[in-house]
């Protein structure tokens, strides 16, 4: 399976891009072929709604790294989204690519299945996120694959130290 995953801190190297690379490194052990994108090492814009994407095959009239990841994007069977959750939803890094993928409401997505990996200071701060992502799979007929939530990221470096790491890698290696 060709799994992309997009990570959407702010931080570079943080706690989400730590979950995300356990997460890649078991999907890759578990023989997927997995790309990673870090939001936080590229320009993504908002949307900007011209709907010039609906008459060029789905191809944006910005010219930033989401067209790069558009392209990952055509070729994905499954996306994972790993958003830390700031204030009740995933952040707005995530969101924009969220916004950008509309670049495709036209033109379709080869993507069967989608996953959220959320990490968040507090718990219980993940039903917007949830939300959101069941939105999604009903409007595309995209196959849930499930969240896993990681609370007690107080400070950069606390996955390491998390429980839940292991649960991030035993869910890359069940798929």
């Amino acid at each position: 399976m060709n799994i992309l995953v997009v990570t959407g801190s702010p931080r570079k190297n943080g706690n989400t891009e730590i979950m995300a690379s356990a997460f890649a490194k078991s999907a890759r052990e578990a023989g997927h072929e997995v790309t990673v994108k870090e939001l936080s090492t590229l320009k993504v814009e908002p949307c900007l709604a011209c709907t010039y994407c609906f008459t060029h095959d789905g191809v944006c009239i910005q010219n930033d790294d989401m067209n790069s990841i558009l392209t990952d994007l055509s070729q994905a069977d499954m996306l994972v989204l790993a958003s830390p959750v700031y204030w009740f939803d995933v952040s707005a890094q995530t969101k924009c690519f969220i916004d950008r993928m509309y670049a495709f409401a036209k033109k379709g997505f080869h993507i069967k299945s989608i996953a959220m990996l959320l990490n968040s200071a507090s718990d219980g701060v993940y039903d917007a996120a949830k939300a959101q992502l069941n939105s999604i799979c009903s409007y595309l007929k995209w196959e849930n694959k499930g969240v896993i939530t990681i609370s007690g990221m107080v400070e950069k470096g606390s996955m390491l130290k998390s429980e839940g790491l292991k649960q991030v890698q035993d869910f890359a290696a069940s798929l």
